[in-house]
């Protein structure tokens, strides 16, 4: 069977779109959708079988100008899994672009923690958000905001005074490794903001009468439905506001700060590694290391308390 002629990048990448991805959420499937669109505005015209090495590198390079390079390296990725599909069903006999190295585009922004002053004033700001709990939640024991958006009442035990993280927003309801599956304690301002939360609830579920959706979620809407990423941004950028925080914090960052502030009270990497569900102390490591305190100086630090 002869190459299809008059078969484009652009089609063999809605094909992809249409075909590949079974099973694959939502959030996937328009991650990779965007990043194509990128990709085929530069070179989508090109036939499949004309493509070269040299046209995929120039058209991420160009990309590399505007777009940082996560996503230079999402969409290299896509179209190479594109090309990919088209040469398993005979469109074309060779993927150009898996003979490219992926160029660096522009430096992202990297994540920020707050300090223990700006974690206080989030704090004293998110008693009265509808998403206060939220917040606290995140901010003091770290859980990611995708496990939070999962949290449901009946993993949550307010006597004990502690949660079992078992799920997320994910595809499939997982969360993201075996060793995220974990149970915290819980600090009292947590235990407190979750009681008034649940009473707050409580409240939603009575004005909303026979609109009101049961899923047992702990953080919903004012109808019971889940939140998506929008909600929890929008509220979160409130809080920030209210607490005099400069704009352009994410509610990403304030598992960031979770580690930052146990760094920095002496706690050990690899317990936080533990707390925040990573699979070893290394993954802690390379993600945060910005937020940990320089391991050398702990030696130090016990010797000046022990004999200074």
């Amino acid at each position: 069977m002869q190459p299809e002629r008059a078969y484009t990048v652009r089609r063999a990448a809605d094909d992809w779109l249409t075909e590949g991805l079974d099973g694959r959420s939502a959030k996937t499937v328009g991650l990779n959708r965007g990043v194509l669109k990128l990709v085929t505005a530069i070179i989508g015209d090109v036939e499949l079988r004309k493509l070269t090495a040299h046209d995929v590198r120039r058209a991420l390079a160009y990309l590399g100008q505007d777009y940082s390079s996560r996503t230079v390296t999402l969409a290299h990725n896509a179209l190479t899994r594109a090309i990919r599909h088209a040469e398993a069903n005979r469109h074309v006999m060779h993927n150009a672009a898996a003979l490219v190295d992926t160029p660096k585009g522009q430096s992202g922004r990297p994540s920020k923690a707050l300090t223990a002053d700006q974690a206080a004033a989030v704090l004293r700001a998110a008693r009265t958000s509808r998403l206060g709990a939220y917040v606290v939640l995140c901010l003091l024991t770290g859980v990611r905001t995708e496990e939070a958006r999962a949290l449901r009442w009946d993993h949550v035990d307010l006597d004990a005074g502690s949660i079992a993280v078992w799920r997320s927003v994910r595809l499939g309801g997982d969360t993201k490794t075996a060793k995220s599956r974990r149970t915290l304690g819980l600090p009292q301002a947590v235990v407190e903001a979750l009681r008034e939360h649940r009473i707050r609830q409580d409240e939603d579920r009575l004005a909303a009468g026979e609109l009101w959706r049961e899923e047992g979620l702990v953080f919903a809407t004012a109808l019971g439905t889940p939140l998506d990423a929008a909600n929890v941004r929008r509220s979160f950028k409130s809080i920030c506001a209210a607490a005099g925080l400069e704009d352009g914090w994410a509610p990403r960052e304030l598992r960031t700060s979770f580690v930052s502030l146990l760094s920095a009270s002496g706690v050990p990497v690899e317990e936080i590694a533990r707390l925040v569900g990573h699979s070893s102390s290394r993954t802690t490591e390379v993600v945060y290391r910005r937020e940990l305190r320089p391991v050398l100086v702990k030696g130090a630090e016990v010797m000046d308390q022990l004999f200074g």
